[in-house]
């Protein structure tokens, strides 16, 4: 009987091992080892280093998952593997033992787990900014066997960003002006969402609030036919803040129709350095790119120029009718070599300048991870050429890509100068978000040189704060100065900008300027009287014109109470209160995850996109990974 239950047990047991290596083999004839790459949330995870190591011959195998996450190692000799994998922000997988036999394909699913070393480290600031640039951190102790590949699991992080020092409150009796530019990129909030999806915290001065906020479309009311764009003003209590009040600014530029767009010369500048290699970065870029040439129009034309080692154009300017031989030009490209970005740079202005087009659309599109290392490489020089051929009017769009060696600061620099929008592309939805969507509006100018500023009432608001846009503050005598530069805005674009202000009669103490010894600075009888909060002015260009033109609008307080205002005042809100908290805000107050997310909630409204649906998930996310670097 023992016997008998003893080789009906190890019957058993052979059919079941057999059940299990049929999950696993595929007979399609090719010997190899392919599977997918998720995180615990069952995400794919793009970019992710994969190697396998022959146990008995040590024979190496490299590769990095699609956009997919997938991999597959095809054409590889029988035998018996170690599999490694991993990427930043995730803990190093290995799976030993690999058994593929001739002619079969093993497949192995991956999921790679929360660096908690990493969580660690970013909550004691090792992953922070020092001048503007990111730390060097030192490698974590690890076993042995978790450090393959080595190029995978580096701690050097060479991205860069500009150190951002916050908006801080005005005393409105002695500063009644606030004057910014208008700002439409949306790089930083892409950034801030490919750090949470590899569950890291982005680095505070990673993340700029009012291009977090200009992510999201808004529902404002479209322009007068003789307008650009429409002004719409709101204003509630701050959700953050109980005793100060909330005031939100949209402007929505119209939309020019078919007849209206010029046509467009366009000089797409593609980095192709051996630090694009990586599936996010050169393989999305031309993905993304096929979207676009696809939107384009008959009477446009492109040129594509690249730079690694040295610059070339690999197809001069052709009409977009010609779809297929553009497409052809873009699939041929790869990636290799150093990054001679300043003569990339030349020689795209100088394509653009040959073929230009009088009263068009003439744009150099830079994609790049923003390392450039050979020729001309200094900011200022590249701002200076910018510059020059801005006047010229042939402006520059930056697209970024990837991660590890992304120069944030340089790129939003080089955008803001060239009179350009400034994009961070880290899949394939926001790829076509962006050349289907913002790009093709930012091509087409409706104004530019657009300039606000704010007039607060002494007599109304005590202080005020803009939220965001540090980097785009004009000083007062630039709102009237025509030769002072300034962003634009593009077809059907919008503009959104929050104010936090405290109320006239509070008892908080903000900053005095101190005596005056010449003059006294008193409140207007007149002022005392007027209902109104403040005075909203505009200076704007037509996209051809050297003159500015002035639209005011008055604001009052209504004393509409935060539950009662718009969806689009209160997923605003919550987008500027999440940004808070990830800077660790001075002035971010009683925010915390479960406040945002009632608020972000309550103004998702329509969400035709499903990108603040993708908002609340980050938050969630957001607060998971808070809960887990606390346990």
């Amino acid at each position: 009987m023992v016997v008998k239950n003893f080789s009906k047990g190890l019957i058993l047991g052979i059919m079941a091992l057999s059940l299990v290596l049929l999950m696993f083999l595929q007979a399609d004839g090719v010997t190899g080892i392919k599977g997918k790459v998720t995180d615990p949330q069952g995400s794919t995870i793009p970019g992710v280093t994969v190697k396998i190591v022959e146990q008995s011959t040590g024979k190496e195998y490299t590769t990095t998952t699609d956009i997919k996450g997938s991999f597959y190692f095809k054409d590889i000799d029988p035998g018996t593997y170690d599999l490694y994998a991993g990427i930043a922000g995730f803990s190093p997988y290995e799976k030993k033992g690999i058994a593929v036999a001739s002619e079969k394909t093993v497949e192995v699913q991956i999921q790679l787990k929360m660096d908690v070393l990493m969580l660690k480290d970013a909550e004691k600031g090792l992953g922070g900014v020092v001048r503007g640039v990111v730390a060097e951190r030192a490698p974590a102790a690890r076993p042995k066997s978790a450090q393959f590949p080595v190029s995978v699991y580096t701690p050097y992080n060479t991205e860069e960003y500009s150190r951002i020092y916050e908006n801080r409150f005005f005393n409105t009796l002695h500063n009644p002006l606030s004057t910014f530019s208008i700002d439409v990129d949306t790089a930083s909030y892409a950034n801030m969402r490919r750090f949470i999806r590899t569950n890291q915290f982005p680095l505070k001065d990673a993340v700029r609030i009012e291009e977090m906020i200009n992510y999201f479309d808004y529902d404002y009311s479209l322009p007068n036919k003789n307008k650009p764009f429409s002004i719409t003003t709101e204003m509630s209590s701050c959700p953050w803040n109980k005793d100060h009040r909330l005031i939100h600014i949209g402007l929505q530029g119209r939309e020019l129709s078919a007849e209206e767009q010029s046509p467009s010369n366009l000089v797409f500048l593609l980095d192709v350095s051996g630090s694009m290699r990586t599936p996010n970065k050169l393989p999305l870029l031309q993905t993304a790119f096929k979207l676009l040439v696809k939107e384009l129009d008959s009477k446009d034309k492109v040129s594509i120029v690249v730079y690694a080692g040295a610059a070339g154009v690999v197809l001069p300017s052709t009409s977009a009718s010609n779809k297929a031989e553009i497409i052809e030009a873009v699939d041929r490209l790869q990636a290799g070599g150093s990054t001679a970005g300043g003569a990339g740079i030349k020689l795209a202005y100088k394509t653009a300048m040959e073929n230009f087009i009088r009263n068009g659309n003439n744009r150099v599109i830079l994609a790049t991870d923003g390392d450039f290392n050979v020729g001309v490489s200094s900011t200022s020089e590249l701002v200076r050429m910018i510059e020059e051929y801005r006047e010229k009017g042939v402006f520059l769009t930056v697209l970024g890509f990837g991660m590890g060696n992304y120069k944030d600061n340089r790129m939003e620099q080089l955008a803001d100068k060239g009179n350009g929008n400034y994009f961070y592309i880290d899949n394939i939805l926001e790829a076509k978000k962006v050349f289907m969507a913002d790009l093709t509006g930012t091509l087409f100018t409706i104004a530019k040189d657009v300039k606000i500023q704010i007039e607060f009432n002494p007599a109304k608001v005590k202080a005020y704060r803009l939220i965001g846009y540090e980097n785009r503050i004009l000083d007062k005598e630039d709102f009237a100065d025509d030769t002072k530069d300034a962003g634009e805005l593009g077809s059907g674009h919008s503009v959104t900008a929050l104010y936090e202000v405290i109320p006239y009669g509070s008892d908080e103490e903000v900053a005095e300027m101190g005596d005056l010894k010449y003059q006294d600075v008193k409140i207007d009888p007149k002022a005392l009287k007027s209902p109104e909060v403040m005075t909203v002015k505009l200076r704007y260009k037509e996209p051809d014109g050297d003159k500015s033109k002035l639209i005011q609008e008055p604001v009052v307080d209504k004393d509409i109470p935060l539950e009662n205002t718009s969806d689009d005042f209160k997923f605003s809100a919550a987008v500027a209160e999440f940004g808070m908290l990830l800077r660790e805000s001075e002035f971010k107050g009683t925010t915390d995850f479960e406040s945002i997310l009632k608020l972000a909630q309550e103004g998702k409204g329509k969400d035709t996109h499903g990108y603040r649906a993708e908002f609340i998930k980050l938050v969630e996310m957001c607060e998971i990974l808070h809960q887990t670097k606390n346990q």
